[in-house]
């Protein structure tokens, strides 16, 4: 018989708990081990992938084969339209392949937990087991709850109560051993890849974003050897290289949460809080990607284009086409916004400082919908995540997790002024801006701008805090829908 690994965001060898349990398992009855990843590019279009994710996992996916291989086990790559094609396809495959369990790490998104329990229901028809693990955060979805049982809504309390479950732990790592037994997997088809992505190519070079559990572990080495330790002081400036930029290998499981908080408290003498700044701010960091997962499993109306907090979907927002696709193109007015927008269509990544700017830029001083610029994202991040994103986005429109009140907006102008002040970061991303003075770039709409064919301000930042803070005023008196809409779909 064989057992069969699933991999689905959980694209490495090293750390991964169903590969892990169906090695062990393997061994015990001396049974063949096989792996299968499957594209849904369907699925992802209606999921607002990037292209340039989809380039990366199937680098990631070429990486992946080879060090299974090591471990004789082979990988399979099968592509069907949707997730609701999966069920019957891997029953049939399990079949043919005589496996009599499947293993598989478990994912929390709505149509993620349907497409289980719809697999689930498959293999069992066949007699095939299903076996879900719990991997992808450091405690699972559901168990870290407040004194009265219910979910956390803030992210300080649940940090704390996570932190008294697990002080004084630190993470432990077992290294996976061959499978023993070789079944054959056939090669894959050079032209598989057009029916894998079938749609647009991202144009990002992949210099930029090396492949597989190598790069991802030398990027943390090199991260926490060289840049944790000044973590906390360089993080926000987006011209310095002082972010971790693991988050694309994060988001496809390619690096375990485990082995980067492994990485941050051998740095901070073991302790989850306090110690070492640098250290000790990754850890929130890190708690933060916890958290968003824990919402998303606790509140799934997110994942139906829902606000966490039902009565903010009373507030009036713009659907302003023209003033979305300035925003889209970096052409604000705003030098630093158009800066990260720009860098995140040119790179399909943009540094955490700017993502926060430029999304409260969008949803307060233009008030358009959040879910308008949440989607823009998700199709051009590499490191797109449901959770993550959805949960930035929620948190920057006051709408989501955010304790603090709905007016705090955060000016593109004191952003600039605070951690771009030379406008080195700017040039760099707006070359038709090299030769004007920094200092102008805090003064939307300087004849100087101008002169260089940089747009005029989109709108006037007092008008549009004004506005913004009138339409949240105003939402308490508006009853809140109370059926589940469809995303409002963007130019």
């Amino acid at each position: 018989m064989t057992r069969l690994i699933w991999f689905r965001s959980d694209l490495r060898v090293d750390d991964n708990t169903a590969l892990l349990n169906a090695l062990r398992d393997a061994h015990r009855g001396e049974c063949k081990v096989g792996a299968i990843f499957y594209a849904t590019p369907g699925q992802w279009r209606e999921h607002d992938m990037a292209p340039v994710k989809a380039e990366f996992i199937w680098r990631t996916l070429a990486q992946l084969r080879t060090s299974l291989a090591k471990l004789q086990v082979p990988l399979w790559v099968r592509v069907v339209p949707r997730y609701a094609d999966i069920a019957r396809d891997l029953a049939q495959f399990a079949t043919d392949n005589h496996c009599d369990a499947v293993f598989a790490n478990r994912e929390y998104p709505v149509n993620e937990t349907a497409r289980d329990a719809a697999v689930d229901v498959a293999l069992g028809e066949r007699g095939i087991l299903f076996k879900t693990f719990h991997d992808a955060t450091l405690l699972p979805p559901g168990s870290v709850l407040t004194q009265m049982g219910q979910p956390f809504k803030v992210f300080t309390p649940f940090k704390r109560a996570l932190i008294q479950r697990v002080a004084g732990e630190t993470p432990q790592f077992e290294q996976p051993k061959s499978a023993g037994f070789w079944c054959d997997a056939p090669p894959l088809p050079d032209d598989l890849y057009e029916s894998f992505w079938p749609y647009e190519k991202s144009g990002v070079p992949e210099k930029l974003w090396p492949a597989g559990e190598k790069a991802a572990f030398a990027q943390l080495q090199l991260f926490a050897n060289e840049k944790l330790h000044d973590y906390r002081e360089r993080r926000d400036f987006p011209l310095l290289d002082g972010t971790s930029r693991l988050s694309p290998y994060l988001a496809l499981g390619v690096i375990s949460i485990r082995r980067c908080l492994d990485a941050a408290l051998a740095l901070n003498g073991g302790q989850w809080a306090g110690g070492e700044q640098g250290a000790d701010t990754w850890i929130s960091e890190l708690l933060w990607r916890e958290f968003y997962i824990h919402v998303l499993s606790a509140f799934p109306q997110v994942c139906k284009y829902r606000p966490m907090r039902p009565e903010t979907d009373a507030v009036a927002w713009r659907y302003d086409k023209e003033d979305f696709q300035r925003w889209c193109e970096g052409r604000t007015g705003f030098p630093l916004v158009d800066a990260a927008m720009r860098q995140l269509v040119q790179t399909g990544w943009m540094h955490n400082r700017l993502r926060m700017v430029t999304a409260m830029f969008l949803c307060k001083y233009l008030l358009i919908d959040w879910r308008w610029g949440e989607q823009f994202f998700m199709r051009h991040l590499i490191d797109g995540d449901l959770a993550a994103n959805n949960g930035g986005w929620q948190w920057s429109a006051s709408t989501g997790t955010d304790a603090a009140p709905y007016f705090r907006l955060l000016s593109p102008l004191r952003q600039a002024e605070r951690f771009d002040d030379a406008g080195l970061f700017t040039k760099k991303m707006l070359p038709e801006l090299a030769n004007v003075e920094a200092g102008l770039f805090i003064k939307p709409g300087a004849p100087q701008l101008l002169a260089a064919g940089y747009p005029e301000p989109v709108v006037d930042l007092k008008m549009g805090r004004e506005r913004a803070l009138s339409a949240f005023t105003q939402m308490a008196a508006v009853p809140v829908p109370q059926k589940t809409v469809s995303r409002k779909a963007g130019p």
